[in-house]
């Protein structure tokens, strides 16, 4: 299965390929701006937009500049005759990188927006699908009281549409480009120019900038692929809990002719989310990384650009990939209902306790004394793995209040489901 996924859309936008020609696409927009408003000659802009590079030569001059701005320059002049002597006209480095690397995190961001809308998808189907599938609810791991699988499924299925409004209104704050030159004064590129380039690039222009685009836009878009990566190993971490050997109730697909051990024929491990949940620490750490990239030298220094070249592609291409994976999981999670009924049944009723309670106090009994009786009961059908119902209607304390029939008509697990169509109203899930 893992073998079908290809990174190739999501490499293609972090290749060098790519960001050179992102970077030769805004300087191109630059000139065009600069002609427009009669800075350069119009008729030269039809030779500098058939400007290329070649990266091997760039290779070459950077090993003598050590600086891969003026190496690209120098490439590009190469294709050029003396209408190069236009590019980058009073432009500082980061006027270009910083735009062409907003182009690269709408591209990387429209990817992993599809990559959502899929696990969106499956989740809202397996919602349906299982929208009454009853199952034992957990609270510290320890039973509590029914559930449905479709409930569980929509309640991630909202998280992953909250998902999907953070990293919307993280693309608009990465999806920027600025013109500005050294500080951000526009001294030696006009206002009116950073607004014409921009907008022949498809980004609005930021407000103000120093010499570079604030990075506390990189660290809220980073930092939301870590809250997307933690919800996915949230759900992940639930079905290997769900896929243990004493509970199997959930299983991730397991492929004709996979093995899950080189020692142990018998295995069927939950691989594919127990690497969701390491790549979501990998993610979390660039969190911080970005954030560490917020706090720059006056105007800027350039400590956040080596870290930069690492986590933006990083956590795009790892993100994309866990998405993938999820979804994958979702499509062809097993589902085990006779397992979900004989855990309901593990603790031979005592997960009505709270019903017996309810009854006792609906009787006229005060709560804290409802709530010893019931608990002793409880207490002793778990030491004794006894009958929680035939301890109860021993007790006289409580038989002489709520005879059999009524003590019997509160072990009904229909009971716990009888909202489940309000809840899926709610969620809009019922309208499908």
């Amino acid at each position: 299965m893992i073998e079908r996924y290809s990174r190739l859309r999501m490499k293609k936008v972090w290749s060098e390929e790519n960001k050179f020609a992102l970077w030769l696409g805004v300087e191109v927009a630059v000139c065009e701006a600069l002609a427009e408003v009669g800075e350069i000659p119009g008729e030269d802009i039809s030779k500098i937009r058939k400007a290329s590079f070649d990266l091997g030569r760039m290779g070459e001059i950077l090993e003598v500049t050590h600086h891969d701005m003026t190496a690209f320059l120098g490439a590009v002049s190469q294709s050029l005759g003396e209408e190069s002597r236009y590019l980058h006209l009073g432009l500082t480095s980061s006027d270009v990188m910083d735009t062409a690397q907003g182009l690269q995190l709408k591209e990387a961001t429209g990817i992993l927006e599809e990559d959502v809308a899929g696990v969106i998808s499956a989740l809202e189907d397996k919602a349906i699908e299982h929208k009454y599938t009853i199952m034992m609810g957990r609270t510290h791991g320890v039973h509590a009281e029914p559930i449905t699988l479709g409930l569980k499924m929509a309640l991630w299925l909202e998280e992953m549409k909250r998902n999907a409004h953070r990293l919307a209104a993280a693309k608009e704050v990465i999806a920027v480009g600025k013109i500005s030159g050294a500080v951000g004064t526009h001294a030696t590129v006009s206002p009116e120019v950073e607004k014409l380039a921009c907008g022949k690039l498809g980004l609005p222009a930021v407000p103000i900038s120093s010499q570079i685009i604030q990075r506390d836009r990189y660290a809220q878009f980073v930092t939301t692929l870590a809250l997307i990566a933690s919800s996915l190993e949230k759900f992940a971490t639930e079905i290997r809990g769900l896929q243990r050997t004493e509970i199997m109730e959930l299983e991730e697909p397991f492929e004709e002719g996979q093995t899950g051990s080189s020692a142990m024929p018998h295995k069927r491990n939950p691989e594919l989310c127990e690497r969701i949940c390491g790549l979501a620490r990998l993610i979390r750490g660039h969190a911080l990384s970005s954030m560490e990239n917020v706090a720059l030298w006056h105007e800027r220094d350039i400590s956040h650009s080596s870290v930069e070249r690492i986590i933006l592609p990083d956590s795009c291409l790892a993100l994309d990939y866990m998405l993938f994976i999820f979804a994958s999981v979702m499509n062809g999670l097993r589902v085990y209902p006779e397992n979900m009924r004989r855990n309901l049944e593990l603790t031979q009723g005592l997960i009505f306790s709270q019903r017996v309670l309810l009854a006792l106090v609906n009787k006229g009994l005060g709560r804290e004394e409802a709530y010893k009786m019931v608990q002793a009961n409880a207490m002793q059908s778990w030491r004794e793995r006894t009958s929680f119902l035939n301890l109860l209607e021993s007790d006289e304390r409580i038989s002489t209040r709520l005879s059999r029939s009524e003590l019997e008509s509160l072990f009904d697990y229909s009971y716990y489901l009888k909202y489940v169509d309000s809840i899926f109203e709610s969620l809009g899930l019922n309208k499908r």
